[in-house]
């Protein structure tokens, strides 16, 4: 498309659709000095349709359903200093900071360099016009990376104060994602270092004052994150953890993921197709699957243990009905090993997932999830460590 008119209308149209049923709406837009550029990506994060748009109220609003909750967040690297003012007088109001490392060195192994003072530029600029919430988003087990240096990197995210600190583990699946052939393999940190560098950026993280939600997440005492997990009503869905117990989740661009009752759906891959089928009005959706009673009871279950690191029984044999033992006795034996290894403590009543369990979270879910326990043949998601 090159027509920026008609994509910026399609945009508007596709938002006021978005945000009249979800009530979190997320758009990443990487700005120039005079317009914006909306980008379209795909699963790996690469561009495959750009467009400038003027980046003014007039050609580019957001619009509200006006449910107080509502929130628009933009994911962006950095940009420009006016331009927060701008993004804010558009609507947005929370801002996640792209950051990686600040390590030049595994900048430059990674392709993406981005000064510390740039970021922190932008940063600053989103307090200064009033964007309610700020989060930096890391990533370990990228190469050259060791606990070292990753420390120099969270001293300098924890001087920064955002309210929130994502710190998310690199999957490196190069036969799924061309530019990471780029990356040195040999160049990539070994399993033990990554669980290193994880353990020490729980200590130090919340040390200085964040809470560890869970699953790389970190928040202040007073983020509605670390509330909501208090009072019991923290949720996590395809996309992370949210405050909105299981909204629907609409799918805005190619290749993304939608979820609508008890089913999800994702769009066209193709940028043609996908525009095709917006245009005649249509969904653009290519396939999609309908869950079973089976899905839905282990989806609650996963979800209440990466939630809260702990399961009550008797709270889902009344929410489902089921004998919890008899239901999943498989996957309970799936966890045999891992409580004899103390990462969590069982009794008759439920499961209480112990410190050294959290950092493996992911693996104690597993034990719930049928259809890795049915899979043949190599699994082709990335490692957990």
């Amino acid at each position: 498309m090159t027509d920026a008119t008609m994509t910026a209308e399609r945009l508007k149209q596709s938002t006021m659709r978005a945000t009249a049923s979800a009530p979190t709406l997320t758009i990443g837009i990487d700005l120039g000095d005079r317009h914006s550029q909306a980008c379209v990506l795909d699963e790996a994060g690469a561009v495959v349709e750009e467009t400038r748009l003027p980046t003014t109220p007039d050609g580019f609003r957001l619009r509200f359903s006006g449910v107080p909750a509502s929130r628009v967040v933009l994911e962006t690297g950095t940009h420009s200093p006016w331009a927060s003012a701008l993004l804010r007088e558009l609507g947005f109001n929370r801002m996640s900071l792209g950051v990686q490392d600040f390590d030049e060195r595994v900048q430059k192994a990674v392709n993406r360099v981005q000064s510390e003072a740039e970021t922190m530029e932008t940063l600053e600029a989103a307090r200064a016009v009033g964007f309610r919430s700020i989060s930096i988003d890391l990533i370990y087990g990228l190469p050259l990376q060791n606990v070292e240096n990753f420390g120099r990197t969270l001293d300098k995210t924890i001087a920064a104060a955002p309210d929130r600190v994502s710190v998310f583990n690199y999957a490196h699946l190069p036969s799924r994602f061309a530019p990471q052939r780029r990356i040195n393999e040999a160049d990539l940190p070994p399993p033990q270092v990554k669980l290193d560098i994880l353990q020490m950026t729980i200590e130090r993280l919340t040390t200085a004052g964040w809470l560890y939600i869970g699953m790389d997440h970190f928040a202040r005492p007073d983020d509605e994150l670390a509330l909501a997990q208090r009072n019991g009503t923290l949720y996590r869905n395809f996309q992370g953890y949210s405050t909105h117990a299981d909204c629907d989740l609409i799918g805005l661009g190619v290749t993304s993921i939608g979820k609508v009752a008890n089913t999800y759906g994702q769009n066209l891959r193709d940028m043609d197709d996908y525009m095709a089928a917006i245009d005649a009005g249509r969904l653009a959706v290519f396939r999609g699957i309908e869950l079973s009673r089976d899905d839905e009871i282990r989806r609650d279950v996963i979800t209440r243990l990466i939630c809260h690191f702990k399961l009550d029984f008797a709270e889902v044999e009344r929410a489902w009905d089921i004998d919890f033992a008899d239901y999943f006795a498989d996957s309970l034996d799936r966890l045999d090993t891992m409580e004899a290894d103390g990462l969590l403590a069982r009794d008759a009543r439920g499961i209480l997932v112990l410190p050294k369990g959290r950092l493996l979270i992911r693996n104690i879910c597993m034990a719930f999830d049928a259809y890795l326990a049915t899979k043949q043949g190599a699994v082709g998601f990335s490692k957990v460590i």
